[in-house]
C-alpha cells in the first residue's frame, strides 16, 4: 500500500497529488483494454481491495483504475478513452448524489449501458457513498473495532462526545469519522475493504469487479 503519511518534508496534500497524479499519467502511459473511473483515492484503494479478496490483480490483467479527482473530471477522461478516443472499455464508480451528473457524461461521449451490471458493465453506484456502504457492509461494531485496532479510537471517541455529534446514530458517527480528513479517508477505504468477507461485499463493488472479467 502506498504510504500516505506525511513527512517531514512533504505534507499530505503533496503526497496525495502525486499520488493522483502518478496514478493518472501511468494509465495515460499504457495501453489498458479497460479502465475504471473513480472519483478519488480513496474509491480506487476499496477497488484494489476487493478485486483482490476476489482473487483479481486488474493492473496485471490490462485494467487501469483511474482516480479523477473529482467527479467534475469525468468528462475529460471519457474523451481520452471513450469511444471517440483510446475506445477502451470503460466502467465507473460513484456516489448516488452524482449519478445524474455521471449517467450524463456517459452518453454525451457515446458510451453505452450507463447504468451498470455485472454483465453489461458501465456506470456503478454507492448508495450514498462508498464509505456508508463500507460501513454498512461491515457492520458498526466490526468497523470500531478495526479502528481500535489501527490506534484511532481516542479519536473516535472525542467525536462522539462533541455536541453536534451526540446523540446521532453509531454509523453517522464513523461516517463523519472516516470523512474528517483525507488521510483517514484514504487509509480506511483500504482497511475497511480488506475487512470484508468475500461474501459480504457491497453489491455495487462486487458488480464493478465482476464486469471487467
Amino acid at each position: 500500500m502506498e504510504d500516505i503519511r506525511p513527512s517531514p518534508d512533504r505534507s499530505l496534500g503533496e503526497i496525495a497529488r502525486r499520488m493522483l497524479a502518478d496514478r493518472q499519467a501511468e494509465a495515460l502511459a499504457g495501453a489498458p483494454h479497460a479502465v475504471v473511473l473513480v472519483e478519488g483515492l480513496s474509491d480506487c484503494f476499496a477497488v484494489e481491495a476487493i478485486a483482490s479478496t476476489r482473487g483479481r490483480r486488474l493492473q496485471d490483467e490490462g485494467i487501469a483504475i483511474v482516480p479523477m479527482g473529482g467527479a467534475t473530471n469525468v468528462g475529460r477522461f471519457l474523451t481520452i478513452f471513450g469511444p471517440r478516443g483510446r475506445d477502451v472499455r470503460i466502467a465507473g464508480l460513484c456516489d448516488a448524489g452524482e449519478v445524474g451528473y455521471f449517467a450524463r457524461a456517459f452518453a454525451g461521449a457515446g458510451v453505452d449501458d450507463a447504468v451498470g451490471s455485472a454483465v453489461s458493465g458501465g456506470l456503478f453506484v454507492c448508495d450514498r457513498d462508498l464509505e456508508d456502504e463500507l460501513i454498512r457492509a461491515l457492520g458498526g461494531a466490526a468497523v470500531e473495532e478495526l479502528i481500535g485496532r489501527a490506534g484511532d479510537l481516542p479519536s473516535l471517541r472525542r467525536l462522539q462526545q462533541m455536541p453536534a455529534h451526540r446523540g446521532r446514530p453509531h454509523d453517522q458517527h464513523l461516517h463523519r469519522f472516516m470523512g474528517a480528513r483525507s488521510a483517514r479517508k484514504y487509509r480506511y477505504a483500504r482497511l475497511l475493504a480488506e475487512a470484508l468477507p468475500n461474501d459480504d461485499i457491497p453489491r455495487p463493488l462486487r458488480d464493478l469487479v465482476d464486469s471487467l472479467a
